[in-house]
């Protein structure tokens, strides 16, 4: 039996996308249980009742969209990953780039499991030091320091570029834990720097317009 978890980090971001996924994955609805808390511990309600109810028992499997969803604390998403396996319970990634199934007996899930939870870990304190830089360079120019793009430069170019090869807006959004809504404005937003770009016909004025940030 396959029970679902699906997790946002604030109260004001969307469920509906990963329980839609989990439920076409298979997973009852009923059988789904959520959060909306931080990734950087695993101490949340939904994640510890999910853990009380599941039974130790070969067959049943614990899915996510991304192993991301369990968490981003690397220590605590392996320890979580081989107590599931101790109690004979499988854990399953759907939408990872590294394909996650504990349930299916072979070598490789446990270096995949280490691998995401290292990735995750990673981009996490990457984003709190692109916060805080974004923040420090805003204050010392005595800027208000709003809310951080959800993407980086970087990013927007790779999900352009991925959009214009042929991948599915929804998957591309999942891949960079977006919305597709966000997903949309940051392409338009891209268009029209590129429309920007190809009027500006005066090459002699050295200024650049700033590209604004994303929601």
């Amino acid at each position: 039996m396959d029970f679902g978890y699906a997790r946002v980090s604030t109260t004001a971001q969307d469920l509906t996308r990963q329980i839609d996924t989990l439920k076409g994955a298979g997973v009852p609805e009923e059988l789904i249980w959520s959060d909306r808390r931080t990734g950087a511990t695993v101490a949340r309600d939904g994640l510890e009742d999910l853990l009380r109810r599941v039974p130790p028992h070969a067959g049943h499997r614990v899915t996510v969209v991304t192993l991301d969803r369990l968490g981003r604390n690397m220590r605590e998403c392996l320890n979580l990953a081989h107590e599931l396996t101790e109690q004979g319970i499988g854990l399953r990634t759907l939408k990872d780039q590294i394909p996650v199934d504990t349930s299916v007996p072979g070598p490789g899930a446990d270096m995949a499991i280490a691998l995401l939870a290292m990735f995750a870990q990673m981009e996490r304190t990457y984003m709190l030091e692109r916060v805080a830089s974004a923040r420090a360079a805003k204050e010392a120019r005595g800027l208000s320091a709003g809310r951080p793009p959800k993407l980086t430069a970087q990013q927007r170019a790779a999900a352009a570029a991925m959009v214009a090869s042929g991948v599915k807006h929804a998957d591309v959004a999942a891949g960079f834990g977006v919305a597709q809504s966000t997903l949309y404005r940051v392409l338009a937003q891209l268009r029209e720097e590129a429309q920007a770009a190809l009027l500006d016909d005066d090459p002699a004025d050295g200024d650049e317009a700033a590209s604004p940030e994303v929601g």
